[in-house]
């Protein structure tokens, strides 16, 4: 039976109850075994914890120094629709960004600061973050493959947001949520949350009695038998 009625409720039993472990056992129990995003994408320290639909960025390689060339008129535009795409986040969104090279920054200290005037959940991007000092100081809750300054600017731009996207064959579409702690970020589809969410909770209530037992001396052997939980 569903414990939750809105968003809202969702996400406070994820914060206070969940964790990427037990919500992938279950999806992989379901049959969804590729939702872990890669492992190389990690929190920028390791209690950050992010809970939120996505708000999915699709980005390209462009060079700046050849924005005159082509015929798009898009690709002449500093840093593409990512600005516009910045504006567009919504309260508890996490702003999710794929498909460019990952050898730049695609998070940095302002874009936080315009996301928490939003009330975004957190970004998650595959590629890199800078401004790190600037990101902690706010306790902005970002995941990337770690600090490094190399900019976006001359070397990529947003092509379009709200659009289905995908890191290293994992689909993520605008409103799936999003699960990330320092075991990684995991992606929870619309059409599946209510049954992964319901089962976790379960699970993860199974285990908190299993650690429980085994404390007090239960062999692990005897503890799986009993509760089918390790």
């Amino acid at each position: 039976m569903k414990e939750w009625n809105d968003d809202k409720a969702l996400f406070s039993l994820i914060k206070e109850e969940l964790y990427t472990a037990v919500i992938g056992d279950i999806m992989d129990k379901m049959g969804y075994t590729r939702q872990f995003l890669p492992p190389q994408i990690r929190p920028l320290r390791d209690d950050m914890l992010v809970v939120g639909r996505a708000m999915t960025v699709l980005e390209a390689d462009v060079l700046e120094h050849g924005k005159e060339c082509g015929e798009n008129p898009l690709l002449k535009r500093s840093f593409g629709l990512m600005l516009e795409a910045l504006d567009d986040l919504k309260e508890d969104e996490v702003y999710v960004c794929s498909g460019s090279s990952p050898c730049y920054a695609l998070w940095g200290e302002l874009m936080s600061a315009r996301a928490m005037q939003c009330k975004a959940a957190g970004a998650v991007v595959n590629g890199y973050s800078r401004d790190t000092k600037g990101i902690l100081a706010l306790d902005f809750p970002c995941f990337s493959y770690g600090p490094y300054a190399q900019d976006q600017a001359p070397r990529g731009k947003v092509i379009d947001y709200r659009v289905p996207i995908e890191m290293d064959g994992v689909r993520i579409d605008d409103g799936d949520i999003l699960i990330g702690d320092i075991d990684g970020v995991c992606v929870v589809p619309r059409v599946i949350e209510e049954e992964v969410f319901t089962r976790a909770l379960e699970k993860a209530r199974g285990e908190r009695m299993v650690l429980k037992k085994i404390q007090e001396g239960m062999k692990a052997r005897d503890a799986f038998d009993q509760f089918g939980i390790m």
